[in-house]
């Protein structure tokens, strides 16, 4: 990995930049109808996601650390892993837009996509390449046919 911050530390982290974000900059504010039940909706899919994505790694009993990839055993790709090969920073995702609907702040959806894009570079890219090196083929053809985020 090129960086060993676990993708937790790092939603942590962009979040508490959305809350800083939201506290410090004087504009920005948004409001609508259903502001808050959406974001409450949106934490609930987090958490389903993130539990159909947890699930299939504890059954086969794989290693769910993202850090060290290489410590797989089994290559997981039914379940939520047929629709997105990263269904954990999906849920992770959707986390910080439901918290950046509960902060109210437009442009926290600068941070979310900055989060995608720390995730794809510092955790996703070197991860997918030491799966590829560890599953080879299969691996290759599930790079092909499932998309990285959604």
């Amino acid at each position: 990995m090129e960086l060993k911050l676990p993708p937790v530390i790092v939603f942590l982290l962009f979040a508490l930049g959305m809350y800083l974000l939201s506290v410090l900059l004087p504009f920005g504010f948004f409001d609508f109808f259903g502001r808050l039940p959406m974001a409450k909706v949106l934490v609930i899919i987090a958490m389903m996601v993130g539990f159909l994505s947890l699930l299939p790694f504890l059954m086969k009993k794989t290693t769910v650390d993202p850090t060290k990839p290489e410590k797989a055993t089994v290559l997981i790709t039914n379940g939520v892993y047929r629709f997105s090969r990263n269904p954990m920073y999906f849920s992770l995702l959707v986390l910080l837009l439901a918290f950046g609907l509960i902060l109210g702040n437009a442009f926290n959806t600068i941070i979310a996509a900055g989060f995608v894009s720390y995730m794809n570079r510092f955790q996703i890219i070197p991860e997918e390449r030491m799966l590829l090196e560890t599953f080879g083929k299969p691996y290759k053809e599930y790079l092909s046919r499932t998309r990285r985020w959604f």
